[in-house]
């Protein structure tokens, strides 16, 4: 018989088997990665992919790991492999290889994935809609990506596979970057610093009054009058704009704008004075900066579109080859110019800068103004104007040469950057989580009182179990899975990196919540609770009582009997992943999360009446997956033995005779004799509702009639006395 004690034997060795060979493997896959594969895959693939008309590929060169395109016989865009230029590692712990090419323009012509080990794209979703996805880069305006930092596009994620998603997309746009600056397509280039690094001068300055920040370049103007605009439009040879010019005198002022950094003191506390200095500080975060844009004349440089659509649509700021623009969460309005001496201006604001659009103050930039002009209805024409400004030596100071980031370095670099750029995307999302999981704590830590009253605590429990259901399961698609645990073990023998990880950020805070939970409760915090396939197989079951279904109750024997099984699946899955990690991924089909949660029932046949036929069983006996067969469970109660306490009260009444507990137990976690399985309790609480009940807990109830009884006699014994003292006191009044 598989006892606790086996089982915990069998995971220990396991893990350290995995841990030897993660040690043997982290060399080999060294090794390979310092070798191209882009000559393995252009054999197999036809160049109209990459480019329509493309007749072949010519032979790669020596100096960069790209082969050209060729049309006619001529090199018309450059074909690469997305792993020899970024970190492709993907959810599987495995590189997903894309083939993409960019033609002179630094524009992507065409993208083809041509292998992955994604279990999710394997098994789950359609490799054409993947396929689909990739093929939909086609177009990409990598220059645009590279002022932007990558963001310049939508991503279009698939559901359920974020994670894949987001690697091809970090893959396919910082690679192509570099292959187009390592060529000089579209005028990007590798551009280095001259001289040593330089950065702002610390401490509070001087006050400075207007005309000295003008005076030595602290403060940058642009100033256009109504005839430049005019012959500006007329050079650009719009009909439309030239027949629309702007109206008075040519030497009227159009547009006075001045610009200066606020961030650096000197120049922040001369024009904004102290209190709105301290108040630019508390505003922004550590690494921003901001601008103060003032303007006169008649143009607007906001305008009215940011109203609409939060974008000031009229001026961004551009710095080498990248680009910002402000959006109105960036934005403050100014009262006044503190500084002596300065002019009055329709128009003070300040915006900010954000740390991660990599902007450097210590290098030049230009605010870029567009002139708009309506020629149509809806139609405007555009001429740009850039003020450029340039940090005064007297704000800086040179540092010593620091040693240049290695590829490594970069890579790594990238790949935080890309984490936290989806951890603020998914800000609303985590805050719901941490409220449910905020919740689910304060539950379990005042368990007794929140059991105290039955109706309440299945309101409680329904809706809470409804939220994990649609949030979690079928919106966030944050459902756990054996997975998981697979593509840890994979990534411990490839070398682990937590980035494939903090890439699902919903689904990485839960298992470090799971994992504190153990400690104190076992593995029902997450199966009893946040387990969207277990809400919504415990939802079924209540719909099914409430329509009289009949409920079966397997044997305690039969029953103590299948326990084992689902421990049997997870370590069989777990000894195939050592060996195979793609068959592992295959053979964790048992799992019905990815049919039912992720995909939502939309998928082959199969798998579809797979599931469905376990919800249907559970109609009849609750919760039967979670019992019998749930590797992810089993997974969990291993390790759930080393928690910490014992939170469920139990009478020395439980078990013998009392069996109320027992036979109520959803998922018959209690034994005959009163102990309740930690390793099978899903924390429901029921017990603990029971426990209390005074309707049906036996010890309750003879409690509740032994001081009723007690109540009774005191109640007797003053009628006694009473009947005693009664002639007493009329004898008394009668003498």
């Amino acid at each position: 018989m598989i006892t606790p004690s086996h089982l915990c034997r069998f995971w220990r060795a396991a893990l350290r088997l995995a841990l030897t060979l993660a040690c043997l493997a982290a060399p080999l896959a060294a090794a390979a990665d310092d070798v191209s594969e882009l000559g393995r895959f252009l054999p197999g693939l036809d160049a109209a992919e990459l480019l329509p008309g493309a007749s072949g590929f010519g032979a790669m060169r020596d100096d960069v790991p790209v082969a050209p395109v060729l049309k006619d016989g001529e090199t018309v865009a450059w074909a690469f492999l997305t792993s020899d230029f970024a970190g492709t590692t993907g959810y599987s712990g495995k590189p997903i290889h894309v083939v993409a090419a960019i033609d002179a323009d630094a524009v992507m012509t065409g993208a083809v994935l041509v292998e992955h080990s994604e279990p999710i794209v394997l098994i789950g979703i359609p490799e054409a809609k993947m396929r689909r996805v990739i093929e939909g880069y086609a177009g990409l305006d990598l220059k645009a990506e590279a002022a932007q930092s990558g963001t310049a596009h939508d991503l279009d994620i698939i559901s359920g596979a974020t994670v894949t998603v987001m690697v091809i997309d970090d893959s396919l746009v910082r690679g192509g970057i570099k292959v187009a600056r390592a060529l000089g397509l579209g005028g990007l280039s590798q551009v280095a610093k001259a001289g040593p690094e330089r950065s702002l001068l610390p401490g509070e300055g001087t006050l400075k009054d207007w005309s000295t920040l003008a005076g030595d370049g602290s403060l940058r103007g642009l100033t256009l009058d109504v005839g430049q605009v005019n012959r500006a439009f007329e050079a650009s040879g719009d009909e439309r704009a030239i027949a629309r010019p702007e109206k008075g005198p040519d030497d009227a002022t159009f547009i006075d704008m001045r610009v200066a950094i606020v961030s650096v003191p000197t120049i922040g506390r001369s024009l904004l004075g102290a209190k709105e200095y301290s108040n630019l500080q508390a505003w922004l975060e550590e690494g921003d900066h901001a601008i103060v844009v003032a303007g006169r004349g008649r143009y607007s440089f906001k305008g009215s579109g940011y109203v609409r659509g939060g974008i000031f649509d009229r001026i961004q700021l551009i710095q080498g080859d990248r680009s910002v623009r402000f959006f109105d969460r960036d934005h403050r309005r100014l009262g006044e110019i503190a500084a002596a001496g300065a002019p009055s201006f329709t128009e003070l604001d300040i915006f900010r800068i954000p740390a991660d659009s990599g902007f450097d103050p210590a290098e030049p930039w230009r605010l870029q103004l567009l002139v708009q002009r309506a020629v149509g209805a809806v139609d405007k024409d555009f001429i740009a104007y850039d003020l450029g400004y340039r940090l005064p030596e007297s704000y800086l100071v040179p540092l010593a040469p620091s040693p240049l980031l290695d590829a490594a370095d970069e890579e790594a670099a990238a790949k935080t950057a890309l984490w936290q750029r989806i951890w603020r995307d998914k800000t609303p999302e985590i805050a719901v989580l941490a409220v449910m999981l905020t919740a689910l704590t304060g539950a379990f830590f005042f368990q007794m009182q929140i059991t105290a009253h039955p109706r309440a605590y299945l309101w409680f429990r329904t809706g809470f179990l409804l939220v994990t259901l649609v949030f979690v399961g079928w919106y966030a698609n944050a459902q756990l899975s054996v997975v998981n645990l697979m593509a840890l073990a994979g990534s411990l023998r490839a070398g682990f990196t937590w980035d494939a990880f903090l890439m699902d950020p919903l689904v990485f805070i839960q298992w470090f919540a799971v994992a504190a939970a153990l400690i104190f409760w076992g593995r029902g915090a997450y199966c009893g609770w946040l387990c969207p396939f277990g809400a919504l197989q415990e939802l079924t079951n209540r719909v099914a009582r409430r329509l009289k279904v009949p409920q079966w109750t397997l044997p305690w024997g039969l029953h103590e009997r299948l326990w084992p099984v689902k421990y049997m699946i997870f370590l069989g899955l777990f000894g195939v992943s050592l060996a195979s990690i793609p068959m592992a991924e295959k053979l964790a089909e048992v799992e019905p999360f990815k049919t039912a949660i992720i995909l939502k029932f939309v998928r082959d046949w199969p798998f579809v009446v797979f599931a469905l036929v376990l919800l249907l069983i559970g109609l009849f006996v609750e919760r039967f997956y979670c019992r019998y067969l749930c590797p992810l469970g089993a997974a969990l109660a291993i390790p759930a033995r080393i928690r910490m306490f014992d939170w469920l009260k139990r009478y020395r009444e439980c078990g013998s005779p009392c069996q109320t507990c027992a036979n109520e137990c959803p998922v018959q976690a209690i034994h005959p004799t009163g102990e309740i399985n930690p390793n099978e309790c899903v924390n429901c609480l029921h017990c603990q509702v029971l426990y209390q009940s005074d309707a049906k807990c036996p010890v309750i109830i003879r409690q509740l009639k032994r001081r009723a009884k007690d109540r009774a006699s005191r109640e007797a014994e003053s009628g006694v006395l009473e009947r005693l003292i009664e002639p007493r006191t009329a004898a008394k009044e009668i003498d």
